[in-house]
Formats: C-alpha cells, structure tokens, sequence
C-alpha cells in the first residue's frame, strides 16, 4: 500500500509511479492517437459532404451515453472500493483479535509456563502470515509452504492451513480445560476469539474468490471501447486535428477507472495499492511476542 500526503498536489500531479495507470495505457493510447488521426485524416479530406453532415449528428449519441457510462464506471469503482475497504477491516479485525487472545492466554497461563506460552506465542503469530499467503495464492485450498513448521507437531501443508493452525490452538485450550489450567468460562471465552480467526478467513476467502460477475466486466469494457472508436468520427469537423489528443484523453479517464477498479477489488494481492498484509502480521508477531514475553 502507498503511504501518501493527500496535501501534496503538486506531486501528484508530476509523479508517475509503477501503478500509475498511464504507464499500463500508454500502449492502447498510442494506438487511439494513431486511430483518431487516421479517421480524421479520412473524413475531413476524402469523405464527401453527405456523409460528413451524418458524422455532425453522433456527437448528441455520445452525450447521451456518456451518462450510462459514467454511472456504469461510478457503480464499478464505488463496488471495488468497498471490497478494498471490507478487506482492511477484516485485517483489523485480525490484528484486535490477535491480541484480544494473547492478552487473554498471558492473563491465564503461569508466568513459569513457557510451553504453552510459547505455543501461544508462535501460532498467534503463524495464522496471520499463513493467512497472508493464502490469500495471495489463487488455488488457496493447497498447501503454500515448501518446508513444514517444526515448532508445530502434526502441521500438514496439503490442507487448509489457516484452518490447521486454529484448530491447534483449540485443541490445546480443551487440553488445559481437561487439565484443569482453566475453567468453563474461560473456555467459553476463549473459543469465542479463537472462532473469530476462521470468521475473518472465510469472509477475506469470500473477497478473495468472487469476482465482480465476468458479464458486468465485460459489458463495460465493451462499452468504453465502442464509445471511444466512435469519437473522431463526431469530433473531426468539430475540433478539427485537435480531437486526437481530446480523444486520447478521454480514453485515458475512462479506461483509468476500470483499471483502477481491477487493481483494488481484489485487495489481497501484491500491486502496490493492495492491503499491506505482510506489515500487518508482522506487527502481529511483534505485539504477541511483547505480551506473551
């Protein structure tokens, strides 16, 4: 994720970094100044006057779709912001109930337990950056770790991992609850946060892997595309050679926005503006090991 001054117009304004949409357009934009010059170039010296008078008239089309296709745009970036934002407050979620459970276990286990207390400590810590792999692996029902976690007997890396690593915790909370460590409340109470782990797994596996429907997608691609080539052929005698440029620039808006959707509805990956997942669980491990020490 970028962290950024949203005061600093000026470099916004003359900063081009990776992400930066231009850079991914620049290709499909060349091709539009090349298209818009060579339909201008066409209609304004060889086409015959009958045809150019019909040509005056798609302007008034284009203001009747712009509007369909800015609300169809607004719709698209306002649905994969709210994904992007979903998936941050799950990873907040995450980070309190990490500790929520550390703080939980320091106030129950001994101080002179350092078994338990290091369980705690690494599994906590575990499920958060094995979640974070899961999540940036598109097949996330298969194993993600080439070599096997030694700290933690009978870890299987051809399962659900983050599922594995829960379901470790609570059978060692049953354990101390049989052993007599702990009580029927605290049980109950430390089942709830060990439960919220698998709730914030399968909502972020529910982002993760459900797409904005492939028809939508589609739909407006096709629709930006057939609403630009369309363009020079209103703008020629209007703007004249000017209208490459106009075109191009419109492009540019419209094709950025979809680009940008594409990037943040999936805010589990690895482009720039995606959830910091790494620096989150490792302030996780970080606090755990402060409170479990």
């Amino acid at each position: 994720m970028i962290s950024y001054n949203p005061k600093e117009w000026l470099r916004f304004i003359f900063r081009f970094h990776r992400a930066d949409t231009i850079r991914k357009l620049f290709p499909l934009i060349v091709a539009i100044c090349l298209y818009s010059w060579l339909i201008t170039f066409v209609e304004l010296e060889y086409l015959p006057a009958s045809i150019t008078n019909f040509t005056k008239n798609i302007p008034t089309m284009h203001s009747l779709l712009g509007f369909a296709i800015s609300m169809l745009l607004v719709f698209r970036t306002n649905t994969a912001y709210d994904r992007w934002w979903e998936g941050r407050k799950l990873w907040g979620s995450l980070v309190n109930n990490s500790r929520n459970l550390a703080l939980k276990m320091n106030s129950l286990l001994p101080v002179d337990d350092q078994k338990n207390r290091s369980f705690f400590r690494k599994s906590i810590a575990l499920f958060a950056s094995e979640l974070k792999q899961h999540l940036q692996n598109e097949k996330t029902r298969l194993a993600l770790d080439d070599n096997p976690h030694p700290e933690i007997q009978g870890f299987d890396t051809s399962k659900h991992i983050p599922a594995q690593i829960v379901a470790l915790m609570m059978t060692k909370v049953n354990l101390l609850h049989r052993d007599g460590q702990i009580n029927g409340y605290q049980l109950m109470m430390l089942n709830g946060e060990l439960q919220s782990f698998m709730d914030v797994c399968g909502a972020c596996e529910r982002i993760k892997n459900t797409p904005i429907p492939y028809s939508y997608s589609v739909f407006i691609k096709k629709f930006v595309f057939f609403y630009v080539i369309t363009l020079p052929l209103g703008f020629a005698h209007t703007f004249s050679y000017f209208s490459i440029p106009i075109v191009a620039f419109i492009f540019y808006v419209l094709a950025s926005l979809e680009l940008i959707a594409e990037e943040i509805e999936d805010p589990f990956g690895k482009d720039e503006n995606d959830l910091p997942m790494k620096k989150m669980s490792d302030n996780i491990a970080r606090n755990v090991q402060e409170i479990l020490h």
